[in-house]
């Protein structure tokens, strides 16, 4: 694993922590069904934070792991810091690290 895969799996780990520390992370996984959205990000099935767990950590932990290429962008960052405003959830830990996420990704 290179050092750019060996950091954006720590970051992962992170935004793991940050999920459960938020007490959003699910047991159970969502069904097949809400799993297979053709929509960006599942927006018609999951929430953010299901699709944060299920879909982003899912896939980029694999291409991790077995040291396939990643995504050049992410973008997830801004995309946490709308679904959480008007929540008022202690959410800036988690966004610090999708933001480190996407500066990681962006700098190769």
């Amino acid at each position: 694993m290179g050092q750019v895969h060996q950091a954006i799996a720590c970051e992962l780990a992170d935004v793991a922590q940050h999920l459960q520390a938020l007490d959003l992370w699910d047991s159970h996984p969502p069904s097949e069904t809400a799993l297979a959205s053709q929509e960006p990000f599942c927006v018609d099935t999951l929430s953010f934070p299901q699709w944060l767990q299920f879909i982003f950590l899912t896939r980029m932990t694999s291409l991790c792991e077995q040291a396939l290429p990643l995504p050049s962008k992410c973008g997830v960052a801004p995309l946490c810091e709308e679904y959480f405003r008007p929540l008022h959830l202690k959410s800036g830990p988690l966004h610090v690290t999708l933001t480190r996420i996407d500066q990681i990704l962006e700098r190769r």
